[in-house]
Parts: C-alpha cells; sequence; structure tokens
C-alpha cells in the first residue's frame, strides 16, 4: 500500500515567508513595529551623542567654575563656552550688573535663584525632548503586535473553516504569521523601555551636576557682595 505523501506546507516558515504571506491588516502591523524599532534606535544613538557631549562640556566648565575666585574670573573663562553652566554664569553676572543702583543682597540672590532655576528647567527640558516616543513606544508596541495576532489568527480560523481540514501542517502556517506581530511588537517595546529608563538616569545625573554648578555660583554670588560690602569699610578706614 503507497504512502500518503506529506502535506505540503502553503509557504516557507521563515520569518520574511511568513511575513509576505501575511494579511494585509497584518503587514501593516508588522511594518509600524519595524518603523517604530528603527526610531527607537535613532533616538538612541542621537541623544546618546548629545548627552555624552552636554555632560563632558559641563564638567569641564564646573572645574573651571570650581577654580574661580569671583564671578567676574568665571564668566572670563566661560565667554566662549556655550554650557548650561556658563549660561548660569553670564545670567548671574548681568543680572548683577543691571542691579547696581540696587544692590540688596537678599534681593540680588534671589533674582539670581530665580534666573537659575528657569534655566536649569528650560535645560531639562532640552534633554529629555525626543525621549517621550520611548515611553509612547514602550507602552503601545506590545498592544499594537497582540492586535496583529488577533486579526491573523481570525483570519487562519477562516482559512480552517474554508479548508476543512484541521491538519497542523496546513494551519499552522497562518497561526506563526500571527505570533510573528506579538513577538515583533516585544522587539520593539523592550528595548524603547530599556533605553527611556537610561535616558531618564543620564538626565537626572546631568540635572544633578548643574545643580552642584547652580550652587557653586550661588556661593560665589555671595562672596562677591560681601566683598563689595566691605570695599567701602575698608576705604572709611585707612
Amino acid at each position: 500500500m503507497a504512502e500518503a505523501p506529506e502535506p505540503i506546507l502553503p509557504h516557507e516558515l521563515t520569518p520574511l515567508g511568513m511575513f509576505m504571506a501575511a494579511d494585509y491588516i497584518v503587514k501593516a502591523v508588522m511594518i509600524g513595529l519595524a518603523f517604530a524599532s528603527v526610531v527607537t534606535w535613532s533616538v538612541w544613538l542621537a541623544k546618546t551623542i548629545e548627552l555624552l557631549a552636554a555632560r563632558s562640556k559641563l564638567m569641564r566648565d564646573l572645574r573651571s567654575v570650581e577654580g574661580a575666585r569671583s564671578l567676574e574670573e568665571a564668566n572670563k573663562t566661560l565667554e566662549n563656552s556655550g554650557s548650561d553652566i556658563a549660561m548660569l554664569t553670564h545670567a548671574a553676572r548681568d543680572e548683577i550688573r543691571r542691579s547696581q543702583d540696587a544692590m540688596i543682597h537678599d534681593g540680588v540672590k534671589e533674582r539670581i535663584a530665580s534666573l537659575f532655576s528657569r534655566i536649569e528647567a528650560a535645560a531639562a527640558r532640552r534633554m529629555t525632548r525626543g525621549t517621550s516616543i520611548l515611553a509612547t513606544i514602550g507602552s503601545t508596541a506590545p498592544f499594537v503586535g497582540l492586535f496583529g495576532t488577533v486579526w491573523g489568527i481570525m483570519n487562519a480560523f477562516i482559512g480552517i473553516s474554508k479548508s476543512q481540514t484541521t491538519n497542523l501542517a496546513v494551519v499552522a502556517p497562518g497561526i506563526a504569521e500571527a505570533l510573528l506581530a506579538t513577538a515583533m511588537g516585544l522587539v520593539a517595546a523592550i528595548p524603547a523601555v530599556m533605553v527611556y529608563n537610561m535616558f531618564s538616569r543620564s538626565i537626572n545625573s546631568y540635572r544633578g551636576l548643574l545643580g552642584d554648578g547652580s550652587a557653586e555660583l550661588m556661593r560665589m554670588v555671595s562672596r562677591d557682595l560681601n566683598r563689595a560690602e566691605l570695599i567701602p569699610h575698608q576705604r572709611a578706614a585707612e
């Protein structure tokens, strides 16, 4: 008695083969998830370069500020620097110059602290720009992949009812295509969440360094104001 021929699979069960044989809706889901993955790695590369460059510049200028004896000296040292701590230094210098006719120490310090707060907030917004899309991808990609899976499995069951067979070799490809959408959703979501958390830690560290620079500049402003107050007394004593 001749053996029954083995059933032939409808198509090759490779990721590319399953993608090509998938329904248009499932294909659209997979393409969208692949695009989301590309966006994730593009944001990772761009923000990594930006954060490394900003942190390196901030560390260099922070050492310069710590070595300066006065705000004017620090301002001259950072005159051509574009770092955030240089912006703090320039803002403090400009505020002291504008307050020459109203040099009440507490008022000057309060205005400078307000300027520092706004500059630090602007720096934080700039550093976090572009990272929100990672949170969106991380939270939605699994559900988008699940939608593709549900749609693909529905089509697989419709194919089973039309073919009037439950042979695994016939129904497996359709189910595999559907599950591929879930796998791609996880591939897009997991790196996005990890990269977002990494950037959150890096940005918090950057803000902490900027806060250290802000505190150092406030101490420098206080010393400069005390020196300005002592000069008339010294002259009078002479």
